[in-house]
């Protein structure tokens, strides 16, 4: 494709009489082995130097239907001695199906018969993605180049200005341009996922339903999945037409993201099903059938907390479905445990939907709170042994903090987090849910 070999061509073809076959230039023994070797090792050809060793072969395709052409360009490829493992085809349906993984570089010689111009480089780019398109062409045009630039191409080359030196550089550079446009791709569609994921996550999380309630409602939420913000646990509240407060929390055993999703079904159910009028343990049992067919497999279960505090009694219908209890703070005197000896068993856990959880009522003194947490709060380490603080250590520390600090509300709960993951040696393994549900003065 150099202007000494379309000259030569051109010569040939007024020699050659009508109709006659084309001939293919011979290749000397050498130059056979070495486009055969070179094309014997497709899985090496990323185009891209290796640190600190030599530069790995270029796997390059050229498109173009003239033979002398096509020896031309082997041969300016192979003046400066570089490995490169080259195919040919003399159509762009003949090249599409030699287009693999391997494929560092393209030629396109946007004048083929069958050419359909620019429109030929958004077909390879849609069967090659990651593949690096040169365009070429024998017509010196400043806005043909630029079209093929935007239609997807690496760069633009005439025939007539190639040598050896500008060929391999070419190549090189659109190889590497090619790796550089992908990983900034990359870059740009994981910080929109991640984008999207969080306004999702976000918007999953439930917004408690108070007013008119007489409560202050505080609530703090970690995941123990990598920069995730959704776990399996869950919580919500709200306040239904007889003034009612029914708060509940929850554990979906596991913490990614299939049990993320069930813990939002779980949530977005129980509320449903609230606002419906059911309670107690025909709210639970319906919630255990949801969860029996929503989850991924049979071993997974859900523990439950559900609270119900009647308007103006200070009374509260405490239900425990394998869940820890929730504390009871007073102004005067330590935490203490709410009755839990008739907890029943996790959502899930037996088979055929069996499960009884009975009620069990607590009175609430003035001035009271109460802390509805997941056992990834008390499941952390207490140093570098195998001790876990457990709910008698954390029973410990919130009287410590409530009664002697004097922390309230937000506070409370972030300063026992940010002890808890102190005396854990860093941040927790489990998802962890904390909700702290106080009459307001």
């Amino acid at each position: 494709m150099s202007a000494h070999a379309g000259a030569a061509s051109s010569a040939a073809d007024q020699q050659r009489p009508a109709g006659a076959p084309i001939p293919r230039p011979r290749l000397s023994s050498t130059d056979a082995a070495r486009v055969g070797a070179a094309s014997a090792h497709p899985a090496n050809l990323t185009g891209m130097p290796r640190p600190g060793g030599p530069v790995p072969p270029l796997s390059v395709l050229l498109i173009e239907d003239d033979d002398a052409g096509a020896e031309s360009v082997r041969n300016l490829l192979a003046e400066l001695g570089s490995e490169v493992a080259f195919r040919w085809a003399r159509s762009l349906a003949e090249a599409l199906p030699l287009l693999g993984h391997d494929t560092a570089c393209v030629l396109l010689d946007l004048e083929l018969p069958d050419s359909s111009g620019l429109e030929d480089i958004r077909t390879l780019l849609r069967r090659a993605p990651h593949t690096a398109v040169l365009a070429v062409t024998g017509t010196v045009d400043v806005h043909l180049g630029a079209a093929a630039v935007a239609a997807g191409a690496q760069d633009f080359l005439v025939k007539q200005e190639m040598d050896g030196r500008l060929l391999t550089r070419a190549v090189r550079y659109a190889v590497e341009r090619k790796r550089a446009d992908e990983s900034q791709r990359r870059l740009v569609e994981a910080e929109l996922r991640g984008q999207e994921n969080a306004r999702l996550q976000r918007h999953l999380l439930p917004t408690p339903l108070l007013d008119g309630a007489g409560l202050s409602f505080h609530a703090r939420y970690r995941p123990g999945r990598r920069r995730a913000l959704l776990g399996g646990d869950f919580y919500d509240a709200v306040r239904t037409a007889d003034g009612t407060v029914h708060v509940v929390i929850g554990d979906v055993c596991g913490h990614g993201p299939d049990e993320a999703a069930l813990g939002v079904a779980l949530r977005i159910a129980w509320r449903t099903l609230v606002f419906a009028g059911l309670t107690g343990e025909a709210l639970l049992g319906t919630l255990q059938r949801v969860l029996e067919h929503e989850r991924r497999s049979e071993e997974i279960f859900a523990t439950l907390c559900m609270l119900a505090i009647r308007p103006d009694e200070d009374v509260a219908e405490l239900h425990l479905a394998g869940h820890p209890a929730p504390l009871l703070l007073r102004e005067q005197g330590p935490p203490e445990l709410l009755p839990y000896d008739d907890a029943g068993p996790a959502l899930g856990l037996l088979a055929d939907g069996q499960g009884h959880w009975p009620p069990a009522k607590v009175e609430l003194a003035e001035g009271w709170a109460l802390m509805l947490y997941t056992d990834g709060l008390i499941e952390g380490r207490i140093g570098a042994g195998t001790r876990r603080l457990g709910q008698e250590g954390l029973i410990d520390m919130i009287g410590d903090h409530h009664q002697q600090g004097g922390l309230r509300d937000a506070l409370l709960i972030d300063t026992a987090m940010s002890e808890v993951e102190d005396l854990n040696g860093g941040a927790l393994a489990d998802d962890v849910a904390v909700l702290l549900l106080t009459r307001s003065a």
